[in-house]
């Protein structure tokens, strides 16, 4: 009961988060390019129990639908039609931009956000390419502006702690990291951007980001070689994966391993749009969790992408290698009502006012990650998302 309670309350909180006891006189103010789903989770509600942020403006290629989302959400401004997104960028009452537009339009509308002077919140992933990656950070760097890519997860208490688990050697050394990032078909229908080529679509790039990212993350180092991927693809997207399936090498303890070999730490991500029903018509639950094996234990995590709802940090270690497993369940949820991208917006809220963030996403982990998902879709045979053709600054 008391669990049931604390999940209540949770949620409560994140969908009716406390105003600041003492808002700042001049808060960081944030403007919206497209009025998408995303975007109330993500920036809407975490800003509203910021002191020092708030949401000044959205823009939507529709001006009724920028409107009605303005009025849904308390924003001030928007800006609807043609020539909204570039408007946007020219308020001068506009600090900072969050980007989550489709993965194709990443690239186009974070440069021209820049060249605007405004900093940038992107979503992931966070272009179609690593180039494009490469030249976002670029950019940014040399326009003193601060550019970061929405990977949530990694501010959250539950991954922080997962990752101190492995740190502290508990598990003794690395050996295996398996990821699954899975949704049941009814999320992804055919018409969902996601399953359009030239926009980035593709269940490595939408899920597999977060999985590249968590692996790398908890490994403690990049990958040194696809060992094996695999793709699904539907005939009437032949170049869209709706599932893929990757196995990676990385560098352990005793060096770096380059031939997969089963002495070395390998890690294997499972991606999947439409998870097939259990028994052929039971609806699968989404599956979001990771479980990495050492040599002496396991940890698992359960719902690694929004650990603020729910999930479970499962640890059995032994004190010795074959010695006998102990078990113990652990759950951090940290601050009363903060989401991940809450713990997110403090850390880019702390950036850009020069203080040191707890946890920080940089820019060759973004360009990284990319580098490593195009290697995973050369191998599949797919081959990477298309480069934008857009003029940009």
């Amino acid at each position: 009961m008391a669990s049931l309670y604390g999940f209540a309350k949770r949620l409560y909180l994140v969908f009716n988060p406390p105003s600041p006891k003492e808002p700042t006189a001049s808060p960081l103010r944030f403007g919206i390019l497209g009025a998408a789903r995303i975007a109330p989770i993500a920036l809407i509600l975490p800003v509203k129990s910021h002191p020092d942020a708030v949401v000044t403006a959205v823009a939507a290629r529709d001006q009724g639908r920028a409107d009605a989302f303005a009025k849904q959400h308390g924003i001030p401004k928007a800006y609807g039609g043609s020539g909204a997104y570039q408007k946007l960028l020219d308020d001068p009452e506009i600090d900072v931009v969050y980007n989550p537009l489709p993965n194709g339009l990443h690239y186009e509308w974070t440069m021209k956000a820049l060249a605007a002077g405004k900093h940038v919140l992107l979503e992931k992933p966070s272009a179609n390419t690593a180039e494009e990656t490469r030249k976002m950070f670029t950019f940014a760097q040399e326009k003193g502006l601060v550019l970061l890519e929405a990977f949530h997860y990694r501010y959250h208490p539950a991954t922080r702690r997962v990752k101190a688990i492995i740190d502290s050697g508990e598990l003794g050394t690395l050996t295996k990291i398996e990821v699954n990032f899975g949704i049941p078909g009814f999320f992804v229908k055919d018409s969902d951007i996601r399953m359009v080529y030239d926009l980035g679509g593709g269940a490595m790039m939408d899920m597999g980001c977060y999985a590249m990212s968590i692996s790398r993350y908890l490994a403690n180092a990049d990958p040194t070689k696809v060992i094996s991927a695999n793709a699904e693809v539907l005939p009437k997207f032949p170049r869209v994966d709706v599932s893929t399936t990757a196995t990676l090498a990385f560098p352990t303890s005793g060096g770096t391993t380059t031939n997969g070999s089963a002495d070395g730490l390998t890690a294997t991500l499972l991606t999947h749009f439409r998870l097939p029903p259990l028994l052929g018509f039971l609806p699968r639950w989404p599956d979001f969790s990771v479980r990495v094996s050492g040599t002496r234990g396991i940890v698992d995590l359960s719902n690694f992408p929004a650990p603020w709802v729910h999930h479970n940090i499962t640890v059995e270690s032994s004190e010795q290698e074959g010695g006998r497993l102990r078990k113990r369940t652990e759950k951090h949820y940290g601050n009363l009502g903060w989401t991940t991208y809450r713990y997110q917006l403090e850390a880019l809220v702390d950036k850009l006012r020069e203080r040191t963030p707890e946890h920080w996403y940089d820019a060759q982990d973004s360009i990284t990650n990319l580098e490593w998902i195009e290697a995973v879709y050369k191998e599949t045979g797919l081959g990477s998302r298309p480069p934008s053709t857009a003029q940009v600054p």
